[in-house]
C-alpha cells in the first residue's frame, strides 16, 4: 500500500474557515458517554479540523462513522478483528474501495457520490483511564483518539519508527491547531 502523503502546513485562519467535505455518522452505543455530553461535538470538531488541516490528505466527499461505545463492545470488536480478547482506547476500521472502483482525483471527477472512509470505535471506559492517568482532560483525550482514529482510515500507521514519526507530527500538527496539547510530549520527555 503506498504511503499517504506528506502533510502540506496550511495557515490556521485558512483552515478555521474551509468547508469540510466529510460526512460524518455517530453512534452513542453506550450510555457512560452521557459523561461527556459535548462527545458528539468534540468528535465532529476534531474530524472536521483534520480534513482540511493539512492537504491532501483526505479525499473531498468522504463519510465515516463514529462508534461511542464502552469496553466491553471494544474488548469484543478488538477480539474479532485483532484476536485481542481486551478493551483498547480506539480502533479504525477501514473501507475497502468498491470493486472496479477508480481512485484518487479521478474517483472524485467521476463520482458524486460519498466516498466511504471507514468506523471508528472509541471506548468510554479506557478513555478516561488514559486521560487520567496521563494528566490530560477527557474532551483533549477524545480529539487526539478521533484524530489518531481518523488518520488510521486514511492510511497512516505507527507499524515502523518512520509511520510512527510521520503520523504522530501530523497529529500534533491537526491537535495543536485545534488547541489540544501535544499527547506525545510526556512520552518525548522520557526518551
Amino acid at each position: 500500500m503506498k504511503p499517504p502523503p506528506d502533510p502540506v502546513e496550511t495557515d490556521l485562519t485558512e483552515t478555521a474557515l474551509a468547508e469540510p467535505d466529510v460526512t460524518v455518522d455517530i453512534l452513542i452505543e453506550s450510555e457512560a458517554w452521557q459523561m461527556l455530553p459535548d462527545a458528539e461535538d468534540i468528535a465532529r470538531g476534531a474530524i472536521a479540523f483534520a480534513a482540511v488541516s493539512s492537504a491532501p490528505i483526505c479525499p473531498r466527499n468522504a463519510e465515516l462513522s463514529v462508534l461511542l461505545c464502552d469496553d466491553a463492545t471494544i474488548a469484543a470488536l478488538n477480539g474479532r478483528w485483532r484476536g485481542q480478547e481486551k478493551p483498547t482506547n480506539v480502533l479504525s476500521f477501514p473501507a475497502l474501495p468498491p470493486q472496479g472502483a477508480a481512485t484518487g482525483e479521478k474517483a472524485q471527477r467521476q463520482s458524486p457520490k460519498l466516498a466511504p472512509l471507514g468506523d471508528i470505535a472509541i471506548a468510554y471506559e479506557t478513555l478516561v483511564r488514559e486521560a487520567r492517568e496521563s494528566g490530560k482532560t477527557p474532551p483533549a483525550h477524545l480529539s487526539h483518539l478521533v484524530v489518531h482514529g481518523f488518520l488510521h482510515l486514511l492510511g497512516y500507521d505507527h507499524e515502523t519508527d518512520d509511520e510512527a514519526e510521520r503520523m504522530e507530527r501530523l497529529e500534533r500538527d491537526i491537535l495543536a491547531r485545534i488547541g489540544v496539547a501535544d499527547p506525545y510530549a510526556a512520552c518525548n520527555a522520557d526518551i
